[in-house]
């Protein structure tokens, strides 16, 4: 099976990797010619422009998006509709809103072009232990390409969630979970941080907590990971980014008469991280590196 695949960033260049290791043909593009040839560097058949790249695929074609979600997404997919044939199908396997994404079920299925949403989880750790990928869209298409996501997932790694717009709204709220998650345990760390009389080993406690504790966890294990190399996180500022999933889940909360205090809270000390520093948001920044390879500011 061929797939192209658009976006050869962090996790895209990975999932490449990863489909060519389960014996997938790619042919890859990207927007910086450096990361086509990386890709081919790799295995994959690379290719000049998105119309190089359909041309090099034989109907019914799979095409992969893993590009920035909002007006990137949407210039790729209208760039790339009018190029493909009946039957063909189109994945979008970064964080875009949930309601885009029905609307481009919609739009592609004018032209019988079909259109899976496939929320993934996995950041730069994904190539070894695989994605999770939470797949709205026709039942049916995602039963004939799901060779694809059994390659890219771990086990029992991914399933179909609904129809289309389903899986980026599964996305959409795991990354809200992920916000408290992560602020709960930034809160414990510094409050075990500021109790300076016990000199308390972070690293080791987190590393101890992993043992048998009920709040073990991969993010536990990072945090291990994160203060092993810098014990007091000294090297990082406490800025913490939000990529969109968080404000789209509050709001959702809102418009649902949901109550999310947890989450909502945790969203507003993102915005409040980009004022103060604070011991809590250097934690979720370094955490936030150690799985998904995101950026961090370096303390002056």
């Amino acid at each position: 099976m061929k797939i192209g695949f658009i976006g050869l960033g962090k996790m895209g260049m990975n999932m490449v990797q990863r489909l060519l290791d389960n014996g997938f043909g790619i042919i890859a593009h990207a927007r910086t010619a450096e990361s086509v040839k990386k890709a081919e560097g790799r295995g994959a058949a690379g290719a000049s422009s998105i119309e190089d790249m359909v041309g090099k695929l034989k109907s019914p074609r799979i095409i992969w998006t893993m590009v920035p979600a909002g007006d990137t997404t949407e210039e790729t997919i209208n760039r790339i509709a009018p190029l493909l044939d009946k039957g063909d199908i189109i994945f979008d396997g970064g964080n875009s809103y949930y309601r885009d994404s029905m609307r481009r079920a919609e739009e592609l299925g004018k032209r019988k072009i079909s259109f899976l949403d496939a929320g993934t989880s996995g950041g730069i750790w994904g190539l070894q232990i695989g994605y999770c990928l939470m797949v709205g869209g026709d039942k049916g298409v995602f039963q004939a390409v799901e060779p694809v996501f059994k390659a890219l997932a771990p086990e029992d790694g991914y399933a179909h969630v609904g129809p289309a717009g389903a899986g980026h709204f599964v996305k959409m709220l795991h990354n809200g979970i992920e916000y408290a998650m992560l602020q709960a345990y930034a809160e414990g760390f510094e409050i075990l941080h500021s109790k300076k009389e016990f000199d308390l080993d972070l690293r080791k406690i987190a590393d101890l907590w992993n043992h048998g504790s009920v709040v073990r966890s991969w993010l536990l294990e990072l945090s291990e990971s994160a203060f092993s190399k810098d014990p007091a996180l000294s090297s990082v500022r406490g800025f913490v980014e939000d990529s969109g999933e968080g404000r789209w889940t509050v709001a959702e909360a809102i418009g649902l008469d949901v109550p999310a205090p947890v989450i909502t809270l945790s969203l507003l000390e993102r915005f409040r991280s980009r004022q103060d520093e604070s011991f809590s948001a250097k934690v979720i920044a370094a955490l936030r590196n150690e799985f998904g390879g995101h950026a961090v500011r370096k303390a002056d």
